[in-house]
């Protein structure tokens, strides 16, 4: 048997004893073999009315080929048996379009007098002048066997579904779970690698952050220190200051005097060639503390850029994730409309199991077999409800699965974004350090350029100290009338030269001078005599004046710069 056309229409249906209402019937148009020629070339036309809803509502009209010929010349036919069934589909396709519009303009007609009798069944077109009948069919009300038959048919494609559907259903159980199983297999992996990578970031990132914290704790605190040494220093500077000048203006009074002041300064002079010494080693400390920050910037670099690698790493395999959670949630949503298309089977197939049973009820002794068989598919229907409860229970279980799964996707990208923020701002303290070494190598070369000057200076006192020390043993030498004149002399040239004022501001004009020359000429106003009587020995170089003991070499690195200001023996 061959089926061409199945489908429910919009048909009126008249009958005498109550009102014309609208109902949806299934319109079924078969080819069937002739049962009484064996030839299998031809067969008979079979249509039938059936309901849904209504497992007793069956029409049926089987049309041979000479049943058409009669059919033919009595409704006026143009077409041949062999292209009727397709004119006849025309027509019922006709009608289907024409269902939504208003008014529609093709109509199927289904007339009785009951139920129970024989019924027309029409294809009218409407117009605005008659009602057009294309075609009238003479049906037969189905009898108690062919009811049976049509509800026998109907259980076994109720069942042939049924299977079907289990098939489909255990098949999409089996390709869920495996998607889910392998899922969660790369969700499981994914988390232990950015479990390691953040573990291992925490521990990198915690241990820079005390190294530089300590760092930068003991800077503050060996700044604090040095700048309060230093006062200390200038202090002890002015002081000393003060104290040479008086020795200066003593020494043409007392002899004496002025051997015991030398001897005070030999001691401070090998002092402070100590402190010289010490602070050379200092500065090459500093310059070996420099190089070794540099080569843990460049490892610091290194570990920032493996770093960034595995995080972008990290947010493709994220990506990925994405992709593969949004297919499964396409797999899902399509299990869901099956389902509900399921249920709405089984529903629709529960209503008609209940008509049936009422229907073999009414039924005689002779359908005590069929009673059988509905008991058996309620069981199968009632085994397979059972089924579709588990199976929702498994779909929600999965579905809570797969939003647990988002919510920790979501958190591991909120880390993975915190730990780019992070990396950056230690790319900016990175930079701010590169910045604080480049101003801290400004200010070493610049306390390099002020060392130069003041040895400049002491070179030049110490000129002046020798000439002074062989006008003072020319004057030994002379007459005792031309020293007094020359003593008389020696004086009014120290007066003149030797004020704390002049003397610091003279001082001050070379040190702050950048373009003075290295061994800068004395004033024309100088006399031989300005060193005081000092030896050249206690004027060699001096690169710190006082010495300053227990200074490490960072804090000096810091205090350089701020000493640059001032010569080594008269502050600013």
């Amino acid at each position: 048997m061959e089926e061409l056309f199945s489908r429910v229409l919009d048909v009126i249906v008249r009958c005498r004893d109550c009102d014309d209402r609208k109902a949806s019937v299934r319109v079924s148009i078969q080819l069937q073999p002739t049962s009484s020629n064996p030839n299998p070339q031809r067969r008979d036309l079979v249509l039938k009315l059936t309901d849904d809803k209504d497992p007793y509502f069956l029409f049926s009209l089987s049309v041979s080929e000479e049943d058409f010929q009669s059919l033919k010349v009595q409704q006026g036919l143009l077409v041949d048996f062999s292209a009727f069934p397709q004119k006849f589909i025309d027509l019922l396709e006709l009608c289907s379009s024409e269902q939504c519009s208003d008014p529609p303009r093709f109509l199927l007609h289904l007339t009785c007098q009951s139920l129970e009798g024989p019924a027309h069944f029409s294809v009218v077109e409407t117009n605005a002048f008659k009602h057009l009948n294309h075609l009238s069919l003479r049906l037969a009300p189905g009898s108690d066997r062919d009811v049976r038959d049509h509800l026998a048919a109907c259980l076994s494609s109720v069942k042939a579904e049924k299977q079907a559907l289990d098939v489909k259903l255990k098949k999409t159980e089996e390709d869920l779970s495996r998607q889910l199983s392998y899922a969660q297999q790369t969700l499981c992996e994914r988390s232990k690698e950015l479990e390691k990578l953040r573990s291992d970031w925490s521990h990198q990132t915690s241990s820079l952050s005390s190294c530089h914290a300590d760092e930068l704790q003991s800077e503050r605190e060996k700044s604090a220190e040095l700048q309060l040494q230093a006062e200390l220093q200038r202090e002890e500077l002015q002081s000393c200051l003060t104290r040479l000048e008086e020795s200066c203006r003593d020494l043409t009074r007392d002899k004496y005097q002025q051997e015991s002041a030398l001897r005070d300064l030999q001691t401070k002079l090998q002092l402070a060639d100590q402190e010289s010494q010490r602070w050379k080693q200092q500065c090459q400390t500093v310059r070996r503390e420099n190089s070794r920050l540099d080569s843990e910037l460049q490892q610091q670099q290194s570990s920032v850029v493996r770093l960034q690698t595995r995080v972008a790493v990290l947010e493709q395999e994220s990506r990925d994730q994405q992709q593969l959670m949004r297919r499964t949630n396409d797999v899902l949503e399509a299990t869901q409309q099956q389902k509900d298309s399921m249920k709405d089977n089984v529903h629709s197939k529960e209503a008609q199991t209940r008509k049936l049973e009422a229907t073999v009820k009414s039924l005689s002794e002779e359908l005590l077999k069929a009673n059988g068989i509905i008991q058996k598919l309620q069981a199968e229907v009632r085994a397979l409800l059972g089924k579709v409860k588990v199976k929702n229970t498994v779909t929600v279980s999965q579905e809570r699965r797969l939003q647990e799964t988002s919510q920790t996707l979501q958190s591991a990208e909120k880390l993975l974004l915190d730990t780019q923020q992070q990396l950056s701002a230690k790319d900016l303290q990175v930079e701010k350090l590169k910045e604080q070494l480049d101003v801290t190598v400004h200010k070493l070369n610049e306390s390099r350029d002020v060392l130069k000057t003041n040895e400049n200076v002491i070179s030049w006192l110490n000129k002046q100290l020798n000439e002074k020390q062989l006008n003072e043993k020319q004057l030994q030498r002379s007459p005792r009338s031309h020293g007094s004149a020359e003593c008389l002399q020696l004086g009014g040239a120290l007066r003149l030269q030797h004020p704390a004022a002049p003397l610091q501001d003279n001082f001050l004009s070379r040190t702050r001078t950048p373009g003075l020359p290295a061994a800068a000429p004395p004033p024309a106003t100088t006399h031989s005599g300005d060193s005081g009587g000092l030896d050249s020995k206690y004027f060699e170089r001096r690169d710190a004046g006082v010495p300053v003991h227990g200074v490490s070499a960072t804090l000096l690195h810091q205090d350089l710069p701020q000493r640059a200001k001032s010569s080594a023996y008269f502050s600013a």
